[in-house]
């Protein structure tokens, strides 16, 4: 099959005229032909079922891998700037730090569930 993998109603009502114009003694053939092409349609549009979830687990690992780094790089960035919050300005500015750090994260995760 090529590029299109549906059965179109001309195609049925053709091999139902060639039956008819052929006669009976090629009927086994044109079914196995039609069968044949049935069977081809429905592999392709399983594939493209089975991609098309491939692709949404392919997104959701991306997804995970995403909230990861911004993880990773909110505790690598939150070292630093806790050192340097409270050498400079003290608590209140630590506490601006983390809340603007846990805010990240959170809007992280609640991205992953609007998109799940």
């Amino acid at each position: 099959m090529d590029g299109d993998s549906r059965i179109t109603r001309e195609e049925y009502e053709a091999v139902l005229a060639t039956r008819r114009e052929l006669g009976k003694d090629m009927e086994p053939a044109l079914v196995d032909s039609f069968v044949e092409k049935v069977e081809a349609a429905l592999a392709v549009r399983q594939a493209g079922e089975m991609t098309a979830s491939e692709r949404a687990h392919k997104l959701r690992s991306q997804e995970s891998n995403r909230a990861m780094v911004v993880a990773i790089v909110t505790a690598g960035v939150g070292i630093p700037l806790t050192a340097i919050s409270l050498a400079l300005v003290g608590m209140p500015a630590l506490l601006v730090v983390w809340v603007g750090l846990v805010m990240i994260n959170v809007a992280v995760a609640m991205g992953r569930r609007r998109n799940a």
